[in-house]
């Protein structure tokens, strides 16, 4: 598939994965190594069960605005 073949959603997504490949590679994972709590797997699944019935999830901005305020 061919970028300009792609809808606006599927374009955001690859250039969001883009970027969070490049942030892990520029920054690393410093929780590479460590077992996740139970909570943060189930969080996880959670997410990812949402994600595969087409729910959408943060905005990649208003993650930003969170971590930037506290």
């Amino acid at each position: 598939m061919k970028v300009k073949e792609l809808t606006v959603e599927q374009f955001k997504d690859l250039v969001q994965e883009a970027i969070e490949e490049k942030l892990e590679e520029l920054i690393g994972n410093p929780d590479v190594g460590l077992e996740p709590r139970e909570e943060i797997k189930e969080r996880l699944r959670s997410s990812l069960a949402a994600r595969q019935r087409g729910e959408k999830g943060i905005p990649i901005e208003e993650v930003a605005k969170r971590c930037l305020t506290g």
